[in-house]
């Protein structure tokens, strides 16, 4: 079981960061995309494809925050979390490693077409193909929020779109779809400060392998650890904090609703079984 678990992580969180981070890295080397947009519907199909292809083999999760969100939620064992997430951080990781391996010789011939230094500062221009980087105009604090809040809508409509007694929801073959469609939404919301990480193992595994590569202090330039609050914590604080609205809030008023909705479908049942033996009579 954990084998399988693990194995359907490690594919879709592969996928999902292969595809993505592949969508910028053409666009920073090629200027193969132009816009926000085409980057961010890139990721939701990325994300949808991920989740058809995997969900078979594991709840598809490929989020740690998603992850988390789950445990809290009380919708899955806190003892398989660490299979979940050795899965994901390991995709993330071989996707970031994928990405450099195929893209290397254009990212050295754009490094020297560039005069960019890989290591130096301004080979964040380069460095950004892999992990993300907020802009300098606003805080640390301000990015932390950014990501806690993107996370936040994420794992919220993944509740809407899952939890049972949601009347509205989408049939299940759809699902993925939609939350695709929630991906490219919050990216298109949050990627102008944040570059829109909302997932801690998309964040650090692609950033590891610019750091093993030769981009140094540029693959972690923050000397407060501010790339690790922003991007490890504040998706996880998200998840959470959605966990516990949905759980604890939203979840109950469903079911209130869902019953009286039950109840009304009874009676109307029964007033029409009234009618229609009264007609017979």
């Amino acid at each position: 079981m954990q084998r399988k678990v693990f194995l359907g992580e490690l594919i879709g969180t592969f996928l999902l960061v292969l595809f993505g981070t592949g969508s910028v890295a053409v666009s920073v080397l090629f200027g193969a995309h132009q816009g926000l947009f085409q980057i961010a519907i890139i990721w939701g199909i990325a994300v949808t494809l991920a989740i058809y292809a995997a969900r078979h083999l594991s709840c598809a999760h490929f989020n740690p925050a998603v992850t988390i969100a789950m445990v809290v939620s009380g919708r899955m064992a806190p003892q398989k979390m660490k299979c979940y997430l050795v899965g994901q951080f390991a995709g993330a990781f071989l996707a970031g490693l994928a990405v450099y391996l195929i893209f290397s010789p254009s990212i050295a011939a754009f490094e020297a077409a560039e005069k960019i230094v890989r290591g130096a500062p301004e080979s964040v221009a380069v460095a950004k193909m892999f992990g993300e980087y907020y802009i300098a105009e606003i805080s640390m604090w301000s990015a932390i929020a950014a990501e806690a809040f993107g996370t936040f809508l994420l794992v919220l409509m993944i509740f809407f779109l899952t939890e049972s007694c949601n009347v509205g929801k989408p049939d299940n073959n759809l699902v993925p779809l939609f939350i695709g469609l929630t991906v490219t939404s919050i990216i298109c919301l949050i990627a102008p400060l944040t570059q829109a990480g909302l997932n801690p193992a998309r964040d650090f595994g692609p950033r590891m392998v610019s750091w093993i590569f030769g981009w140094g202090e540029a693959a972690f330039p923050d000397s407060k650890g501010g790339f690790f609050w922003v991007y490890m914590l504040g998706p996880i604080l998200g998840g959470i904090t959605a966990a516990i609205a949905f759980t604890k809030v939203i979840e109950p008023a469903m079911k209130i609703e869902a019953k009286d909705c039950h109840c009304e479908e009874k009676k109307s049942t029964k007033s029409n079984l009234t009618k229609k033996e009264f007609v017979n009579k």
